[in-house]
């Protein structure tokens, strides 16, 4: 059975006390600590994604549909809390959403309201600790937050927070937006959130539920998406939904409205809709790498659809880089739109020559004779008779350690290929994110560390190349008024606060 906390569940222990025991083992130094990296290199993986619903009968168990939607966001934990006007319930845990959120545990979530939240993050009890909503008593009442994206000034805030007498119950930079909110001077909740807001730097679309009302908000740069839906009703008020990409309203029937935009505070009553723009004349910064793999290919971000972004930049790549072939494969599942894209513009003929097991869990045992590449070899399968005899296009999204693309590289070769040509859909990723990707170091990013062809014979391809950094970002509409935050392709960063040793360049000193 799971291990969930609840907080203000009618019937259930409160686990008020447990969380603050786990926090007080944390300030005394048993700090959560990162697994290793995968041996199998993943994908950079986001942190997380929100949904928050206001004025619906049923509104948690509509936030599950949402968070149901957001899945791929992040898969270590998740939690929902609703409120019904006088109480405010919050029950999380690690998992998937639909290992938490059994139809027993969706029925302790009474109310018109809801938030939720899916997060990747550590494992233990440090990670349930920190597994979302955060759920604080604060002097402006009882606040709910998910928060997606991460703070780069919160070593400073913290330690400000701290002195002022700030108890806090986790490790998680979200925390500090509920506690700046505690500790505002401002005389309205309103005024408290935007001036909480206007204090902090880095990424972070948030939404934020309180016993009567909901908030939702972006960072004044726009790191991380968040669109508003409406759901109408013909027996009354509308619902209306936030959510961190729009595929979550397709399964919620509810209609897209628009973005959240960049410095804007939202929030919803009974009485219905406002807004208040709490910053202005920053520069739009959003993150051009939900586009390139992040979100799922049927959802707008920014205004705009991925399935066209991720098919521009297949098109670009073939324009840009095309050798002589005679299939295109796409590294599933990430590399398919950019795959057709790049076949339709080179007149190559397009083939699922990797098939993936989606069943594989996030464990397995391997077999007690080794087989090489075995990690692999359990996720992705060739196709033989595509392959064999074949010139072949491999077409991914990107390359981190570089360690799985030589594995595919390898498997495609073994399979009978005659040549395979290896085509990323983005610029190298040569500098971590500080904005809320779980991204290596800059010593373990290959292309920080190597040229691009000496990522082409480690990896063991025929010949290698990537996409133009200008090519990307008008694949992904950036002549269309669209500012996006390329640091991990240049090292350029849009915030000042960033641990200077790991931007420097690999090959410099200290």
């Amino acid at each position: 059975m799971k291990r969930l906390l609840y907080q203000g569940v009618s019937g259930e222990v409160d686990a008020s006390e447990s969380i603050k025991s786990a926090a007080a083992a944390v300030i005394r130094g048993a700090a959560p600590s990162h697994p290793e990296p995968d041996v199998e290199d993943p994908k950079l993986r986001e942190e997380c994604g929100v949904v928050a619903i206001h004025g619906h009968p049923d509104a948690a168990r509509q936030a599950y549909l949402g968070l149901y939607a957001l899945q791929h966001r992040g898969q270590e934990s998740a939690g929902i809390a609703s409120a019904d006007g006088h109480h405010l319930a919050n029950i999380k845990g690690m998992g998937l959403v639909s290992e938490i959120f059994t139809d027993d545990v969706l029925q302790k979530l009474p109310g018109h309201m809801a938030i939720g939240h899916t997060r990747y993050s550590t494992t233990g009890d440090s990670a349930l600790l920190n597994a979302q909503p955060i759920r604080v008593e604060s002097t402006k009442g009882l606040i709910a937050i998910a928060h997606n994206g991460n703070l780069v000034n919160l070593g400073n805030l913290r330690t400000r927070l701290e002195r002022a007498g700030a108890y806090f119950q986790t490790t998680s930079d979200s925390e500090i937006i509920v506690q700046l909110i505690a500790h505002s001077r401002a005389g309205s909740l309103v005024d408290a959130i935007a001036d909480s807001l206007s204090q902090v730097e880095g990424a972070f679309s948030i939404v934020m539920m309180t016993r009567d009302r909901i908030f939702a908000a972006r960072d004044p740069r726009g790191f991380r998406p968040l669109s508003m839906g409406r759901i109408h009703n013909t027996d009354g008020p509308d619902t209306i939904v936030f959510a961190s990409e729009t595929c979550a309203f397709d399964l919620l029937r509810a209609d897209y409205e628009r973005d959240v935009l960049p410095g804007e505070l939202v929030m919803v009553t009974d009485d219905g809709v406002t807004s208040r723009q709490y910053s202005t004349g920053v520069q739009q910064t959003s993150c051009i790498f939900e586009h390139v793999y992040f979100a799922r290919p049927d959802s707008k971000i920014y205004g705009r659809w991925v399935q066209e972004s991720r098919d521009q930049m297949g098109r670009q790549l073939a324009r840009e880089s095309h050798v002589p072939a005679d299939v295109i494969v796409p590294v599933p599942d990430s590399g398919v739109t950019a795959a057709i894209g790049y076949a339709e513009q080179a007149g190559v003929p397009f083939r699922f020559g990797l098939i993936r097991n989606h069943y594989v869990g996030r464990t397995f045992i391997e077999p007690e004779q080794r087989v090489r590449d075995f990690g692999v070899k359990l996720k992705l399968n060739p196709v033989r008779n595509l392959l064999e005899g074949k010139r072949v296009i491999l077409i991914d999204d990107s390359i981190i350690r570089g360690t799985t693309s030589r594995k595919i590289v390898r498997m495609v070769r073994g399979a009978g290929a005659k040549e395979v040509h290896l085509r990323i859909s983005c610029p190298p990723t040569v500098s971590p994110c500080f904005y809320g990707v779980d991204t290596p170091s800059k010593r373990d990013l290959i292309a920080a560390n190597k040229t691009v062809e000496e990522i082409r014979e480690f990896i063991e391809a025929d010949s290698l190349a990537y996409l133009s950094l200008d090519g990307m970002t008008k694949a992904c509409g950036g002549d269309e008024g669209t500012g996006f935050c390329v640091a991990c392709y240049t090292g350029n960063y849009p915030t000042q606060w960033v641990d200077v040793e790991d931007i420097l360049p690999a090959t410099a000193g200290v």
